[in-house]
């Protein structure tokens, strides 16, 4: 076994999470208002939505992505659903506590925000339908189903492991900075996913014009 190809898919996963983009944002509001364990689940919801395209691409559904309707939906739905996440973050910037026991989100709807944000992603969507597609099918070819897994199984490893990185990161954060700084970043933060939202709804907009 080639522990090199191995690590390289690990940094595969590193590279998709790593970006700074709508999921990072989420993390970075949430860890900085609630801790380790919000951020933390955003990313989780983020990995179980990755797994879901991972799915798809299994099902062979990539040539349905193609359509050029189903593009137009995923840009506007996602851009909507930025948009209203990242307005809530800036409404509830100035809301949260130092003490950890009062929280302003619930584990759920952490899941549900990292989920969607990830699920309703262009960016997501090309890369496991459209990047991850490619090396499916290279991989299935050469190598046999059981390497196929294993080079997946690495790839979520590389993406468990930057969620664990920033969940720890943004949590440590209330240690360094004052009230009114981490109101600041927690509403940069809520900015951050409205202009990725404005992004993407300007690209279906644009689809939709052929322009």
């Amino acid at each position: 076994m080639n522990f090199g190809i191995l690590f390289s898919y690990v940094g595969l996963g590193l590279m998709l999470a790593a970006p700074i983009g709508p999921v990072n944002s989420a993390r970075l509001d949430k860890g900085i208002k609630n801790g380790f364990w919000h951020a933390w689940i955003v990313g989780f919801g983020a990995i179980v939505a990755d797994a879901c395209f991972m799915m798809l691409v299994y099902l062979g559904l990539v040539r349905f992505i193609n359509i050029p309707i189903v593009q137009i939906f995923l840009w506007l739905f996602g851009g909507f659903v930025l948009i209203y996440t990242g307005i809530e973050a800036v409404k509830t910037a100035n809301k949260f506590k130092f003490d950890y026991r009062n929280k302003t989100d619930s584990i759920v709807s952490c899941f549900v925000t990292g989920f969607f944000i990830t699920i309703t992603s262009p960016l997501s969507i090309l890369f496991w339908l459209g990047i991850y597609g490619s090396v499916l099918a290279e991989t299935a070819v050469n190598n046999g189903f059981s390497r196929v897994l294993l080079y997946s199984a690495m790839i979520f490893l590389g993406i468990t492991i930057w969620d664990l990185f920033v969940a720890t990161l943004t949590s440590g954060f209330k240690r360094f900075f004052n009230y009114r700084m981490l109101i600041v970043i927690s509403a940069l933060s809520g900015v951050s996913l409205i202009l990725f939202g404005v992004y993407f709804v300007w690209q279906g907009l644009k689809a939709i014009f052929g322009q």
